[in-house]
């Protein structure tokens, strides 16, 4: 047999296959819009696992189980059609090919203190996989789709994400200068000023030498955007006894 045989390449566009690519188009479509709702709430909150990070995850889960649906057009529908019947199952390659990824997609993954970086770029490896998988399939038209869904995500879901109102949150460092003892309510009364929420359960208390040490979170009331950090950082100076103070954002 000619694998290079029009007629062979072109049962890969058959009646039969555009229905199935299409219908997987639709779950796609549905769990990149249902993956953004339920990353919006982590968002929401400031959360490192964001709109991107779900949806990514979402509709690259739905590719690779979708496609479960229609064995019978598996490769083109040539296994189904018995001339090329399957010698082994396919599944258990597409078990041993995600399972692979997820230690890939960990060690890109980094924490810094209260930041965790690298999440979205996770899970566009994990998306990157089941593109693969799709593809791998013969179904095209489905692996084409899945790309520009996951393209589009990782370009502007960042923006829509900022467009949204969201909380922000801050990791706030503050070193006070010798003898200096600050107190809960003071710092708490002190973001709420600027326009941030303190929060308790994050507060960590470092004592060394003379000098005292706060470290704690605290959300925005709004979404500042650029200005999340700025609009914190420049009034830290009017909280008496500072002497030192670094603020980054929190993802965690």
């Amino acid at each position: 047999m000619n694998l290079l045989d029009l007629d062979h390449l072109l049962r890969y566009w058959t009646a039969e296959q555009w229905q199935a690519n299409v219908l997987m188009l639709l779950h796609l479509l549905g769990a990149t819009a249902l993956g953004l709702i339920l990353g919006y709430e982590r968002a929401y909150h400031g959360r490192a696992a964001g709109m991107r990070t779900y949806a990514l995850v979402c509709v690259a889960s739905t590719g690779v189980v979708i496609l479960l649906a229609y064995p019978q057009q598996w490769y083109g529908g040539h296994a189904a059609g018995g001339v090329a019947p399957l010698i082994a199952d396919p599944t258990r390659v597409i078990q041993g090919v995600v399972t692979g990824i997820g230690f890939l997609c960990a060690g890109v993954i980094m924490r810094e203190g209260m930041n965790i970086s690298g999440l979205t770029t996770a899970a566009s490896l994990w998306s990157a996989s089941a593109i693969g998988i799709l593809l791998g399939m013969g179904f095209y038209f489905a692996a084409i789709m899945l790309t520009v869904l996951c393209a589009s995500l990782m370009m502007w879901g960042a923006k829509l994400e900022a467009y949204l109102p969201s909380h922000p949150a801050i990791s706030v460092m503050i070193r006070g200068v010798p003898q200096r003892h600050f107190q809960q309510a003071e710092l708490a009364a002190f973001t709420e000023q600027l326009g941030y929420r303190f929060a308790p359960g994050s507060l960590a208390i470092e004592h060394a030498g003379q000098h005292e040490e706060w470290r704690f979170v605290c959300t925005a009331k709004h979404n500042y955007g650029p200005e999340t950090l700025t609009r914190f950082s420049s009034r830290l100076h009017d909280l008496p006894g500072v002497a030192e103070y670094r603020v980054t954002h929190a993802r965690n």
